[in-house]
């Protein structure tokens, strides 16, 4: 039975592990939850915040509206031909959604194994990693409307996809909440071991012909090398993005700084590493006061235990500042601040 709660501590419910309080707070497991949830006269006097995992998210302050939980689960699936598509619940881990698909040779996600956060979020921020995007497996989502309180269906098309980006962090920001994805997977793999270190890792494995189980515990492994596990020590992942520019801005960047890490974009732009970029500005493995980098990733910034979202935010404000000064590129946050 759906259950509005007061005063209810939020540092059980965001990855950083910040100690913060939400006036109100509510738990849905189901789309019918939402809908009883709106017809509270409650709701509309607040302001709102969805959350799945927390992993996205710094809070700076106690939270004065209402928090709602997204723990809608359940996945199945449907085979057309070479197509598969899987749709799973909004609440569901994404990792426990991705160890399912490669454990049922599901081809598509495998290269995104072990990303923070639950299925809801994926299109969201348009996730990715390992030069895999959820954009590339994306069908389709259901979506309540906050406004008419309707369930409606986006197709990719719908979604406006970008690096980081989609509809619902634009146009639609706070009109939608996602209630369950669809994902177009194959049953015959594309492997992908191009981007990042995944081949040096099957390689010292002595895999030649990995499978999408063989890259998915590549990729796992990499990220554990590499980042720290949120149950142990509080962070929300990649804290920032990194930066896409011009090829004119990059000409400025690599005649001063030769061996910038950099990557070509589809739409002629150039993509930086924000981690290199930190990195060079003494920042990785840094602490001041209770926050501080990642040791193993300049891009991680983490809670060393008694952080607050101030202190934090305050942190990542010093290395926009620096990494603006060296190289003269603009650092964004890819976690929501509230």
């Amino acid at each position: 039975m759906l259950q509005i709660q007061e005063n209810i501590s939020l540092k059980p419910y965001n990855s950083f592990g910040i100690d913060v309080k939400a006036t109100y707070f509510a738990e849905i497991f189901s789309e019918d939850d939402l809908k009883e949830l709106f017809q509270h006269d409650l709701v509309n006097s607040q302001k709102l915040f969805i959350i799945g995992g927390g992993s996205n998210v710094l809070f700076t302050q106690d939270y004065n509206g209402l928090i709602i939980k997204i723990s809608i689960k359940g996945i199945k699936s449907e085979i057309t031909n070479d197509n598969i598509f899987v749709t799973a619940g909004a609440g569901e881990v994404w990792n426990d959604f991705v160890n399912y698909c490669v454990e049922h040779h599901f081809a598509g996600v495998e290269n995104l194994s072990l990303i923070p956060g639950t299925v809801g979020a994926s299109p969201i921020q348009n996730i990715g990693a390992y030069g895999v995007e959820l954009k590339d497996v994306f069908e389709s989502c259901t979506a309540f409307e906050i406004k008419t309180r309707e369930v409606k269906m986006f197709t990719y098309a719908d979604c406006h996809f970008g690096y980081r980006e989609s509809i619902f962090k634009g146009a639609l920001k706070g009109q939608y909440i996602i209630t369950s994805v669809t994902f177009r997977l194959s049953s015959e793999a594309k492997i992908n071991t191009s981007y990042g270190a995944i081949e040096a890792e099957l390689h010292s494995r002595g895999i030649e012909n990995p499978n999408i189980a063989d890259v998915s515990s590549a990729v796992s492994h990499i990220r554990v090398s590499k980042l720290p596990d949120p149950s142990t020590i509080g962070n929300a992942g990649s804290f920032f993005k990194n930066p896409v520019i011009e090829k004119y801005e990059f000409a400025d960047v690599v005649a001063k700084h030769p061996d910038v890490v950099h990557y070509p974009t589809a739409d002629d732009k150039i993509k930086l590493a924000a981690g290199w970029l930190i990195e060079q500005c003494g920042w990785k493995g840094k602490i001041v006061g209770h926050t501080g980098t990642w040791k193993n990733q300049a891009l991680v910034l983490v809670n060393h235990g008694g952080a607050t979202g101030t202190e934090v935010f305050s942190f990542s404000e010093q290395i926009i500042d620096s990494v603006k000064s060296t190289f003269g590129v603009t650092l964004e946050r890819e976690v929501n601040i509230l």
